[in-house]
């Protein structure tokens, strides 16, 4: 069996057609879902790209690695091959490849982390720049309307790299492993005709964050819509238009996919590949008056979409919690028999219905980045979500009556017992994966003994 890994940057678990919770084209997506386990409960352990692509590789959790935030900021300790599992494969005789942004560690690229052939997304750059060196782009962050042809866009070249790195692994006699990391649809959006066009901004709904008054929330929430700019934008001028081209670009995206997935079944391999596909994390695209990623634990960034196709496994939707960058590295030694250097912080993912835990709560951590260091650790159960800001208000959301995350409940009255309850079962999880916060007695004695400021009193002062 060979193993084809493909992961999306920046997409949201909700801009994807098979979901049905947007109008957005993803026939390609759409058939492999219909084919898959869709995994509709999936999140990211951090939602930022150089952490979540560490944790894919080695299935261990970015903060135990000291991956807290992408290593062109501050820098991240350098990531130790030897723990990178692709590394088991090649040494076993498969051929590995890696086409794409290799977002992992400046002065290395894929190929010591166990992959053989390497196509670096650098490439497309030059070839940019070579053949249109008066291309213009306009709109910032939000976007526009690209003026590369559908054929030389980064969607389009990458996939036909991977397709060339497959039809030499195809014509072989041994197993494969090709891993395909696109940079879209990460903003800014700048789709190619004919996506340039497909979206109509106005028939496009809101976000349910979209709106946010930011009452009773952490001071950076509201910070990071002034730091880009935002906080005057309204819906209808300025973020429906870039969510149509972000949508754009997620069908181009799934065009691009189309492509790699029909030469699979055209030369033969596609029934005898097992398919992984994720994202890094998704994108506030607007909500909450937000871009990007960063500071916030909202289910905009932290949801992602996973399907996994495995030989013989039928076709299901999944609602058990899973995080995509700790339990597919824990799959495979189920999966294709490989040792993993270092046992994953994640649970194999449950392709069969019995194979489900009922796993009742899942947890993602944030570090802050672009406009200073800001810590902070969320637990997430089916109704409740409960973020723990280490040096700010707490947050608590009734995921049930707003799914939009607007309304912080953290000083509501009557929830002390199940915010105590919460503290106790994130600390736990904290502990497990060796987040460096847990070491500190004075963090213990504020998350297990209560000893956090209610936003109430800090509205206050000291009396």
């Amino acid at each position: 069996m060979n193993f084809l890994l493909i992961n999306a940057d920046q997409l949201r678990h909700d801009a994807v057609g098979y979901r049905g919770l947007r109008p957005v084209k993803t026939p390609n997506l759409d058939r492999l879902a219909r084919e898959s386990v869709d995994f509709a409960e999936a999140f990211t352990p951090l939602p930022v790209c150089s952490p979540a692509r560490q944790s894919i590789l080695t299935g261990l959790h970015p903060d135990s690695l000291g991956a807290q935030w992408n290593y062109d900021f501050i820098p991240t300790p350098r990531l130790d091959p030897a723990l990178a599992w692709p590394k088991r494969l090649q040494d076993a005789g498969w051929n590995t490849g890696y086409v794409g942004s290799f977002h992992v560690i400046p002065e290395r690229d894929a190929r010591p982390y166990g992959y053989g052939d390497f196509v670096s997304s650098g490439e497309h750059k030059r070839l940019l720049a070579e053949k249109y060196p008066d291309a213009v782009y306009s709109g910032g962050w939000f976007g526009c309307k690209s003026p590369i042809p559908l054929e030389d866009s980064a969607t389009h070249w990458t996939a036909g790299k991977a397709i060339s790195l497959l039809q030499k692994y195809v014509a072989g006699d041994k197993p494969w492993h090709l891993w395909v990391d696109f940079e879209e649809p990460h903003l800014p959006c700048r789709p190619s005709a004919p996506f340039d066009g497909m979206y109509d901004p106005s028939s496009i709904e809101p976000w349910p964050g979209y709106g946010d008054l930011f009452l009773d929330k952490p001071y950076i929430h509201r910070q990071q819509t002034w730091s880009w700019d935002t906080e005057s934008c309204s819906w209808e001028q300025d973020f429906a238009p870039m969510v149509a081209r972000y949508f754009g670009v997620i069908s181009q995206l799934d065009d691009a996919i189309g492509r790699i997935l029909a030469f699979l079944r055209e030369s033969g391999a596609y029934d005898d590949t097992l398919i992984v596909f994720t994202s890094d994390h998704g994108d506030m695209c607007g909500s909450h008056n937000m871009l990007d990623k960063h500071y916030v634990l909202y289910d905009d960034i932290i949801r992602v979409p996973l399907l996994v196709k495995k030989p013989g496994v039928a076709p299901r939707i999944s609602r058990e919690f899973v995080h995509n960058c700790l339990d597919v590295p824990a799959s495979l030694p189920g999966w294709i028999g490989l040792t993993l250097p270092k046992p994953s912080h994640g649970r194999p993912l449950p392709l069969l219905p019995e194979e489900e835990t009922g796993r009742s709560e899942i947890v993602s951590t944030s570090n802050g980045q672009q406009f200073g260091l800001y810590t902070a650790r969320a637990i997430r159960t089916k109704r409740w979500k409960y973020v723990w800001n280490l040096t700010d208000v707490d947050e608590l959301y009734d995921l049930e009556a707003d799914p939009g995350e607007k309304t912080n409940l953290v000083s509501a009255p009557g929830n002390q017992e199940l915010l105590g309850d919460l503290r106790r079962r994130l600390w736990d999880d904290l502990s497990s994966h060796g987040d460096p916060f847990t070491k500190s007695v004075w963090l213990r004695h504020q998350l297990l003994d209560g000893k956090i400021v209610p936003p109430e009193t800090a509205r206050k002062g000291n009396p």
